[in-house]
């Protein structure tokens, strides 16, 4: 029995090990895929790209709402001292601006039903005044609406007109 403690505790601190590398690495491996496959699909750096409607033939990611209308910008403030500037424009009904870092986490959201939200972002190593900070350099922007008819959806499709994300270098 004395002979198995050995074997059983590098067991031990080896699968700790493991699972606590795939907590710690596991979300910025996934983001690190995630905007890889939006560049490579055309969604934009520093601009919010309006995808199609979504519909069982569009859908490629988890399981988007076919209710919702989705504008992403992809965001890079590696740049000591820039600032993006993110608008969303006005939309009578349910809106939403959230901010993804590069680990996959929702660290802002805002809601604007009827109106126009702005905020300005900064990385993690820049203070701004009166601006938001992201916990990383990298993420994603995304601008949720409702929208759950086709004419509706033309409507946000307008609407995202007035959408920015723009980068202010340092």
């Amino acid at each position: 029995m004395i002979r198995l403690i050995g074997p059983l505790s590098v067991f031990i601190i080896t699968a700790v090990g493991l699972h606590w590398a795939a907590l710690v690495y596991t979300p910025t491996v996934i983001m690190d895929r995630a905007l890889s496959t939006l560049k490579n699909r055309g969604v934009s750096e520093h601009a919010f790209t309006t995808p199609q409607r979504i519909t069982p033939q569009t859908q490629a990611v988890v399981r988007s709402s076919p209710d919702l209308f989705y504008s992403l910008c992809r965001y890079d403030l590696s740049v000591p001292g820039s600032v993006l500037n993110v608008t969303m424009g006005e939309w009578p009904d349910y809106q939403s601006l959230s901010f993804f870092d590069a680990e996959t986490n929702n660290f802002l959201t805002r809601r604007g039903s009827g109106k126009k939200v702005e905020v300005r972002l900064t990385g993690p190593e820049t203070q701004a005044p009166s601006a938001e900070q992201s916990p990383s350099t990298r993420g994603v922007i995304l601008i949720r609406r409702l929208a759950p008819t086709q004419e509706r959806f033309d409507l946000a499709l307008d609407a995202a007109k007035a959408d920015t994300c723009v980068l202010e270098a340092g």
